[in-house]
């Protein structure tokens, strides 16, 4: 399972001209799930998408988490993190997840999130959907379940 999360003032997430998920200050996760990936995946980005210290303290050093400052999640299922472009020009998605497991793990960190208390936001899977942001810093911290980075 791959993450890329990204500090933000704000995001929002549009489905056919709708807002269909919204936060002001927080974190914005584009969450990639792999075809290997099971409950150990998502406990790991459990563990450290809420308790990464990306957020200013008072002597402006990143030092708190989301938690700390009382921010919200916008979680987005984005397959194309398990892209490989090592190889040629098209990128190959052979590692993604199936539909049915990534949508399955996808829920299942969404859900567990909110039961840390955080608010959380998610855009619909496999929909196609317009994502605004105004990222602060900015601030983009790369996740892998499977530690290859």
């Amino acid at each position: 399972m791959r993450a890329a999360v990204q500090r933000v003032c704000e995001a929002s997430v549009t489905v056919d001209g709708a807002v269909v998920g919204a936060i002001g200050p927080g974190l914005l996760v584009y969450l990639g799930v792999a075809a290997d990936d099971g409950p150990s995946d998502v406990q790991y980005m459990l563990d450290k998408i809420p308790n990464l210290r990306i957020f200013n303290d008072d002597a402006g050093k990143m030092n708190r988490s989301v938690r700390e400052v009382g921010g919200g999640i916008l979680v987005i299922s984005a397959f194309s993190l398990q892209g490989d472009a090592r190889k040629g020009r098209r990128p190959s998605f052979d590692a993604a997840a199936r539909p049915d497991l990534a949508e399955q793990l996808y829920r299942e960190l969404c859900d567990a999130l909110g039961r840390t208390g955080l608010t959380v936001a998610r855009g619909v899977f496999r929909a196609h959907i317009d994502v605004a942001s105004v990222n602060d810093g900015p601030i983009c911290i790369l996740l892998d379940s499977k530690r290859t980075f």
